[in-house]
């Protein structure tokens, strides 16, 4: 049968994953799924792996969400002892975010599973060059669950300014971008940013033009009653590229941001090199 291991981690991505394969009648062999925080997460995680030998079975398909921390090879070894097949589903590469493993430890790691899914083919293709020799298929875009739909309408004007939004962290370390983009824009403008999230410089803030901060909002609230043509996917210190390490992991990466916005009906604007670019484009859902 189809197996699946629920630990609540306050991802929206891997929970959706979760409620998916629950959708199609994987079996959850969690213990503990339901307990919250860092202590109760760390007990349901270990449990687990412990009773893991006793509920898997010969010719088993056990997906694990990736990264999993300290269990996943030990969760692959318990799974192949069984005679069980594991297929694990990438939503981030250790040597790009955390950087606490080189690209040689995580192949060496990736390489115990039986298969993988990569977000696209630039994930397959990184794989593939740094010697990664097992079986992938591409997502090509994450799904994007939500309870609610958009209320809103995609209408334009001639003449009137395009609303664009941009939702995340707004912190300047991980987002310099929109510090420098105000002053970069002529004093008519053709359309208006609309940020939300946490994070942002007030004093700085106060004196754009072009850009309205809307404060943090719920993300099915969003999905729900958002305004804007478009929604900006845009990471980095650089108005002219996704510059410094997020942009070198948006060549490869699939963000999850890119379905937020599609999921609350609007189009995207992408930078042109990223991975999700030729997506965009071949599905006629954005600009790159």
């Amino acid at each position: 049968s189809n197996i699946y291991l629920k630990i609540q981690s306050g991802n929206k991505a891997k929970e959706d994953i979760d409620r998916l394969m629950n959708q199609r009648g994987f079996r959850n062999v969690s213990v503990g799924y339901e307990w919250h925080g860092a202590v109760g997460r760390f007990f349901s995680k270990l449990l687990s792996v412990m009773l893991l030998p006793f509920r898997l079975h010969k010719n088993d398909v056990l997906l694990v969400q990736y990264p999993f921390k300290k269990y996943y090879p030990s969760l692959c070894r318990i799974a192949h002892f069984r005679k069980a097949k594991v297929v694990t589903l990438i939503h981030d590469l250790g040597c790009f975010r955390r950087k606490k493993l080189t690209v040689e430890e995580e192949m060496v790691k990736l390489g115990r599973t039986d298969a993988l899914i990569v977000h696209n083919d630039s994930m397959l293709h990184f794989m593939q060059e740094h010697g990664y020799k097992r079986p992938m298929i591409t997502l090509d875009i994450f799904d994007y669950l939500s309870d609610y739909e958009p209320e809103h309408t995609l209408n334009h004007n001639d003449g009137d300014p395009w609303d664009v939004v941009y939702a995340g962290g707004l912190a300047e370390r991980k987002n310099r971008f929109l510090y420098l983009l105000d002053e970069a824009l002529p004093e008519t403008c053709s359309w208006h940013l609309y940020i939300h999230g946490k994070g942002l410089n007030e004093e700085k803030a106060k004196v754009w033009k072009h850009i309205t901060s809307c404060g943090f909002i719920r993300s099915d609230e969003f999905v729900k009653s958002s305004v804007g043509h478009f929604g900006l996917v845009w990471d980095g210190a650089s108005i002219d590229e996704c510059s410094g390490e997020w942009g070198v992991y948006l060549k490869v990466n699939n963000p999850h941001k890119t379905s937020f916005y599609l999921r609350s009906g609007k189009p995207v604007i992408i930078w042109k090199e990223a991975a999700l670019a030729k997506f965009v484009e071949a599905e006629g859902v954005g600009i790159a």
